[in-house]
């Protein structure tokens, strides 16, 4: 599926149509990956796939820290916790290791948002969704699902 947002407005509503659209898989995270070039917008559809689940405090990238954790202490959630990676910075699937990523992919009440999948693809496995961000030079954003 895709979908075409021609505004930043656009855009949020549209991650959080999502957010309210994703069901938790059976027997472990519900891991979405997001892929676009920097600037793209990845950040910033978590931030309100984020906001959409209650998160309050800010929500950044975690480029240099790599992974933040927020509880998702809201009855209108659907999940425990939001997990945001961005694998950026990283060489390989084994780098996602001392993030304990195995033991977040055990949790179903986990929503696994990874950034940058193709850095770390070798350690993916059970991606339930898949996101590509493609900025047209107008500034329109193409956001597909697969």
């Amino acid at each position: 599926m895709e979908k075409t947002v021609r505004t930043l407005a656009e855009f949020e509503a549209e991650a959080v149509r999502f957010a309210h659209a994703l069901v938790p898989r059976e027997g472990g995270a519900t891991l979405v990956t997001l892929s676009g070039e920097l600037g793209a917008g990845k950040t910033a559809f978590i931030k309100a796939v984020a906001k959409a689940f209650g998160v309050e405090e800010t929500v950044t990238s975690p480029t240099f820290v790599l992974e933040k954790i927020y509880e998702l202490g809201s009855e209108a959630s659907k999940f425990e916790r939001l997990v945001h990676i961005d694998a950026y910075r990283l060489e390989g699937g084994s780098d996602l290791a001392p993030l304990g990523f195995d033991e977040l992919m055990q949790d179903a009440g986990n929503l696994i948002l990874l950034e940058w999948p193709e850095k770390v693809a070798d350690a993916l496995q059970d991606i339930s969704i898949r996101i590509s961000i493609l900025v047209q030079p107008d500034g329109i954003r193409t956001i597909s699902y697969e």
